[in-house]
């Protein structure tokens, strides 16, 4: 593998290279990436990954190989303290919670001591607690070279100590951010360089979506108004009543909200049959407008109301052009008729600078939270921005993970990111499956869609959960049956001799609830997606491994539907070619959670017959280790109380 990344990176090429687990990934591209004399960028899939490639595998090849390169770690902005920001808000003083403000003072101390502003690095104070929302700057709210706080500006440090390092490392969000901060002829976040690596690859294709995508949401707006009122009443009271402004917009969000109706997603069609929800909008789209013009007419009293006033102008902008963009979609060719009900500024956005085909090719879609609402408007495929990116940029392009083909075939994943003439290469684990590891596909848990089937699935792993003493994850595909097999399992776990420790994805924030795993003595974790990858638990303490079945996406995802009826009308097989790969990668991703090191020993269970009995499981069990299969639970019983 390491030779096959110099080689790409000596020519330039792409290569797409999917190794088992303990190939020895991070060490195959660092060290040929090290040593290869050119800048490169290593992009990870999360946070956490990429924290531990800075601070753990690059300084041990770096310094293996005795190489005095310069390293650098670079995040979103959203990752760092903005020393401008957290100021403001303290002394604007208005905080939801007495404990908020406790909160604000301590990241205001660890911001006075730090070198990096990374909020990774806080002490005691949780990473997703939403207290951060008032200590860091947003792309729209930041002042730049304008800010009176610019010469100690943690953001500004980070970029500079990353144009000035050999080796960058990023996660796959910001990278996607730059690509698309390009596209709008901003100047970019990243350094060029002679390469990039994208570890974890596999999730690069969504994360790309989001960026080439636009949305809109309730959250955004609230932090509008509530800037708006902060702003307004600090820099210019007298220029306009900005309680009742912000009142406004705040009112507008409510009233949205219940339009929308229940939590759920929406496409476009039902999106345009709602008149009550397009009502909401329309008024919120005029209100916009003349907030624009109290900005624009205070925008000149401070720098904060002049960066106020453009991000309310985009807001509008965004919101205008989406709704423009459901009505259009409606007139064109082939869509149902629609009797327009939009406004002046509806009509307005259609002159946009934005190319037709691309606004064409978007699917729009609504997602509803208990909370609040998000307009999207999601690319088909991002794998036309990625071979425009690559035409314009002269490196190479090393995609790496453990899960990016379908039974050998790698044309899934090279098409999804524009590059089908990368070069392919499959490494297998060095892992002996064959004798450590089995694969029961149990008889008897029936159809994955009948109301019984939790009843039947934990009927049958639960003498498995207890002859393994615990120390088992079930990998649920929805929150649903989250919620179902869990409560399912503590009734039985309640009367045990010796109990088992249950833990439920939601009862305690991801981190804790893998810290407690760990620890703990028969341990029986049951989560959905966030638990099927990313996720090290070596040795005997996670080797059972529980699958409800096979995880194909759920059909009422917009995104996933317009693809579908895309790819239909071309004469494709949606079925094979968008469904099945996609399942498989996820498949290999849950299943890749049991053997983590060449001594572990374990046993998987997926609960779902069509992985035998179906044509297209000979598919998805060729994509995974080779496990050895059983059927009969009572042989998997037996081979659970054999001696390792």
């Amino acid at each position: 593998m390491a030779v096959a990344v110099a080689e790409a990176i000596e020519r330039g090429e792409a290569l797409v290279a999917e190794a088992g687990t303990g190939t020895g990934k991070t060490f195959a591209y660092l060290v040929p990436a090290l040593l290869s004399g050119g800048r490169v960028l290593v992009s990870t899939g999360t946070r956490t990954l990429q924290d531990q490639l800075f601070r753990r595998d690059l300084p041990a090849v770096r310094d293996a190989l005795g190489l005095g390169l310069r390293i650098a770690l670079l995040k979103g902005r959203s990752n760092y303290v903005c020393h401008h920001h957290l100021r403001r808000n303290l002394e604007d003083g208005r905080f939801e919670r007495r404990e908020d403000a406790a909160v604000l003072r301590r990241i205001e101390r660890f911001a006075a001591i730090s070198n990096t502003g990374d909020r990774a690095d806080a002490p005691g104070i949780a990473e997703d607690s939403p207290v951060w929302a008032r200590a860091v700057s947003t792309r729209e709210n930041c002042l730049g070279q304008d800010c009176p706080d610019f010469d100690r500006c943690f953001v500004f440090k980070a970029r500079q100590a990353a144009q000035q390092a050999d080796v960058v490392v990023v996660n796959h969000h910001l990278f996607c951010a730059d690509l698309a901060l390009r596209d709008e002829g901003v100047s970019e976040l990243l350094p060029s360089a002679a390469a990039v690596i994208f570890d974890e690859a596999h999730q690069l294709p969504e994360t790309a979506v989001q960026f080439f995508g636009r949305s809109l949401s309730t959250r955004q707006l609230g932090d509008f108004a509530r800037d708006l009122l902060r702003i307004g009443l600090a820099d210019a009271r007298d220029a306009a009543d900005w309680t009742l402004a912000s009142g406004e917009i705040e009112q507008a969000l409510r009233v949205w909200r219940l339009a929308a109706g229940r939590p759920g997603r929406r496409d476009a069609p039902q999106l345009r049959g709602d008149r009550e929800q397009r009502q909401a909008l329309d008024e919120l789209l005029a209100l916009l407008d003349r907030i624009d013009a109290l900005l624009m007419g205070a925008a000149q009293r401070s720098r904060d109301l002049a960066r106020l006033a453009l991000r309310g102008a985009e807001l509008h902008r965004r919101l205008a052009q989406w709704l423009a963009m459901l009505d259009r979609a409606a007139i064109r060719p082939g869509a149902e008729p629609h009797e327009r009900g939009g406004t002046d500024e509806t009509d307005e956005a259609d002159e946009t600078d934005e190319p037709a085909d691309e606004l064409d090719e978007a699917v729009l879609w609504s997602e509803v939270h208990q909370s609040g609402v998000t307009l999207h408007a999601t690319p088909l495929s991002v794998a036309p921005a990625m071979r425009r990116h690559r035409e314009q940029t002269l490196r190479s392009w090393i995609f790496v993970s453990a899960t990016l083909s379908v039974a050998g075939d790698f044309a899934h994943f090279t098409e999804a990111i524009g590059m089908p003439d990368a070069r392919t290469l499959q490494l297998g684990s060095p892992f002996d499956y064959k004798k450590n590891a089995r694969l029961l596909v149990p008889r008897g848990c029936g159809d994955p869609g009948s109301p019984e089937f939790a009843d039947r699935l934990v009927e049958t792993c639960w003498p498995l959960i207890e002859a393994n003493g615990g120390r088992a994850f079930v990998l649920c595909t929805s929150l649903r049956m989250v919620d179902r097999v869990s409560a399912l399992l503590r009734e039985r776990a309640g009367r045990q001799e010796e109990p088992i420790e249950l833990l439920v994805q939601g009862s305690a924030p991801r981190a804790a609830l893998l810290e407690r795993f760990r620890v703990a003595d028969r341990p029986v974790l049951v989560g959905s997606a966030s638990f099927w990858e990313g996720v090290d638990v070596a040795g005997r303490q996670l080797s059972l491994v529980i699958i409800d079945k096979l995880p194909f996406a759920p059909p009422d995802d917009p995104v996933l539907r317009a693809r579908i009826d895309a790819l239909r009308r071309r004469g494709g097989d949606p079925f094979r070619e968008i469904q099945l790969p996609a399942a498989a990668m996820a498949l290999k991703q849950g299943a890749g959670r049991l053997i983590r090191s060449e001594t572990d020993r374990g046993l998987l269970v997926v609960c779902d017959d069509r992985l035998v009995t179906r044509g297209y499981g000979r598919s998805l069990v060729r994509s995974m280790p080779p496990f050895t299969i059983l059927r009969d639970a009572g042989e998997a019983l037996a081979w659970l109380g054999e001696e390792a």
